[in-house]
């Protein structure tokens, strides 16, 4: 499975009957998260869906640590993104700008019928960042009574990530430490050992991305294998279970304060 869409947790909708959602959702400061993921390569020895079980897995536990005093719900993920500079190396399934931007608006609109008070919108592609953060102000203009949060998850590393890493800058960038950490912790079945491999980040413009979080104020459009040949940036072989564990508790805790802000401002 990509993520686990129909769990027992209390904070899952996909669990729920139609007369629990609503319950929930009609609670004063009601919360709706939306994971956003893609599927896409991530070299040799990451899946495919590696962005939506991580995005997934963050979600529920920033649900997990606010159920028992916030009306919560995780939606199931939306598990493709826009993902056209990871096609040169097969098996990538995108969506174009317009056609994602119109499924997250179309799921949000139908779940805030059920009388949610907040909506966080939870990205886990670095494709998606731009995309998600136009969405939260579509969506905010349209609904307007809806405090509408948007955030790409691993952004919230940053103030801590230096405390953990050992790759240089380019080490955390796709399928590099970072993401290669957390899989190792949450689903080490999944991610082949044998084969980690990575190239460091090398953009020439020196506004450019150079990491994960050293994104850099310059856009710029290039195909993944103008980067890399075996489709990572970064370096896994760094990458271990128990970075991984530290770096999801401490998200655990950013998104924690987030949830708990948003729940106040909404009673």
């Amino acid at each position: 499975m990509v993520c686990n869409i129909i769990g027992g947790e209390k904070y899952s909708w996909a669990s729920r009957t139609y007369e629990e959602v609503q319950e929930i959702a009609e609670q004063d400061g009601s919360i709706l998260v939306l994971p956003v993921g893609s599927i896409e390569q991530h070299g040799h020895h990451l899946p495919v869906a590696t962005d939506t079980m991580l995005v997934d897995h963050v979600a529920d536990l920033a649900a997990e640590r606010v159920v028992d005093s916030v009306p919560i719900l995780v939606a199931p993920p939306i598990w493709s993104g826009h993902s056209p500079h990871h096609m040169p190396f097969g098996g990538t399934i995108t969506l174009d700008h317009d056609g994602l931007l119109d499924v997250v608006e179309q799921v949000v609109d139908s779940a805030l019928e059920n009388g949610f008070d907040g909506l966080f919108l939870l990205n886990g592609h670095g494709g998606n960042s731009s995309l998600i953060s136009s969405a939260t102000s579509i969506i905010g203009t349209s609904h307007p009574d809806v405090e509408v949060l948007g955030l790409t998850y691993f952004t919230l590393a940053a103030s801590f990530i230096d405390e953990i890493r050992d790759s240089d800058v380019g080490g955390m960038a796709h399928g590099g430490e970072f993401e290669t950490s957390l899989m190792l912790h949450l689903r080490p079945d999944l991610v082949r050992e044998e084969r980690l491999e990575g190239t460091y980040m090398d953009e020439p413009y020196e506004w450019g991305g150079k990491d994960l979080f050293e994104p850099g104020p310059l856009s710029v459009y290039r195909s993944f294998d103008e980067y890399t040949e075996s489709g990572a940036i970064g370096d896994p072989k760094l990458a271990t279970a128990e970075k991984g564990a530290e770096i999801y508790e401490r998200l655990g805790d950013e998104l924690e304060r987030m949830l708990t802000q948003l729940y106040e401002r909404n009673q």
